[in-house]
């Protein structure tokens, strides 16, 4: 009991405006914490959650310090914070997870100088700030490869694919807008995932293996269990433990891998807080991510992740909930989380989420692909 920073009955802190936040305040709540929601927006959804809502800038430094005062710990629930905000909380509150690791994660070049300390495979790159630069290293990065800016964040529209030298001209209309990073195409045969929950002693605890389906470069689908070979799952885990070891992070983070048909991982991201690819352990796992996210902020000792059901997990958008919602009636093994989106922010990409349940992973992808409601999305 000593070692527990919250019990039930204080009050823990969100911060940040995705939709990871509404999820993440409804399993505090069910673990008998009050929740503090600090928010940019009356429309945010975890305000629907909150017993003490805020609503401010990130830069009220009023309001900040008065969330920070009302709560026994703050977490982040989107890698997209700004890591001075959370210097200024952690003046007034305990924030576990900390800021470092979100400040590595958020320049690409920061991220990838850390990978490389540690030795992990990761794709070629090179630092870009001009078009000559883009020439010039072309020939050592090769063809395809992909323009991006070394802030996470923007999106696709400060993105570039380059097939061909001919394709280089497109990028004139964004290298002006900072630093960027040439990254080499990798070839790959799937993306995963392997989620991990860090407590503040070290200890670190998987969940089963993702992996991830995209449709125009945005996460469709997460798979669990991912339809890997033990020794590749082997190979995730060693290189997320040696992740784990060189940060002070607590809390849930997820290392994404590409991995070739000869079965070679490339570490292709870390992120420091909760994420997408995860929803699927709300079915498949016997713990959430959102549990045990909170497990590891309050020192409580982390569950075993154990696979209880194998699963698919589609995100759903405004334009395809009415499909959807034929299912509702006909499936049996779906299940369906939705966000509480006003209806004055429709039409938005992530209305929620559907979780179908089967033998395999594969068979519920399947029979989500059978359904035809999807179909209209490109492949990337």
């Amino acid at each position: 009991m000593e070692n527990l920073i919250a019990l039930p009955g204080d009050t823990i802190g969100i911060i940040g405006d995705s939709q990871n936040g509404i999820m993440l305040a409804r399993a505090i709540k069910q673990m008998g914490f009050k929740v503090a929601a600090y928010c940019s927006s009356q429309s945010v959804p975890t305000l629907a959650e909150a017993d003490v809502k805020i609503v401010g800038k990130l830069t009220e430094k009023d309001k900040l310090q008065d969330f920070a005062q009302r709560c026994n710990l703050v977490t982040y629930e989107s890698e997209y914070l700004n890591s001075e905000v959370i210097a200024f909380l952690e003046r007034f509150t305990k924030v576990p997870q900390g800021r470092n690791t979100l400040e590595i994660t958020q320049d690409r070049l920061l991220e990838r100088a850390f990978f490389e300390s540690l030795n992990l495979n990761i794709a070629p790159y090179a630092t870009i700030i001009s078009m000559d630069d883009i020439y010039q290293e072309i020939s050592s990065i090769g063809y395809p490869c992909v323009l991006k800016p070394i802030q996470k964040g923007f999106g696709k529209s400060r993105q570039r694919i380059i097939k061909k030298q001919a394709d280089i001209v497109k990028c004139a209309d964004i290298i002006d807008y900072g630093t960027y990073i040439l990254e080499s195409w990798v070839e790959s045969q799937k993306e995963l995932s392997l989620f991990m929950a860090r407590d503040s002693s070290g200890q670190v605890k998987f969940f089963p293996m993702v992996e991830n389906i995209y449709r125009d470069r945005v996460l469709h689908e997460s798979l669990a269990p991912a339809d890997i070979e033990p020794d590749v799952e082997a190979e995730a885990k060693r290189i997320a433990q040696t992740i784990a070891d060189n940060l002070k992070y607590v809390g849930v983070m997820q290392v994404a891998f590409f991995m070739t048909d000869e079965k070679n991982l490339y570490v292709k991201r870390l992120v420091p807080t909760l994420s997408v690819a995860g929803y699927v352990f709300d079915q498949a796992s016997s713990v959430s991510m959102f549990e045990e996210h909170v497990r590891a902020l309050i020192n409580m000792p982390l569950k075993e992740a154990q696979l209880t059901t194998p699963s698919a997990m589609v995100l759903v958008s405004t334009k395809d909930r009415d499909k959807v919602r034929l299912q509702w009636a006909l499936k049996d093994n779906w299940s369906y989380r939705v966000f509480r989106i006003p209806e004055t922010l429709r039409p938005v990409e992530r209305e929620g989420y559907v979780l179908v349940a089967a033998s395999s992973a594969q068979k519920a992808a399947l029979q989500v692909e059978s359904t035809g409601i999807w179909d209209a999305l490109p492949e990337e």
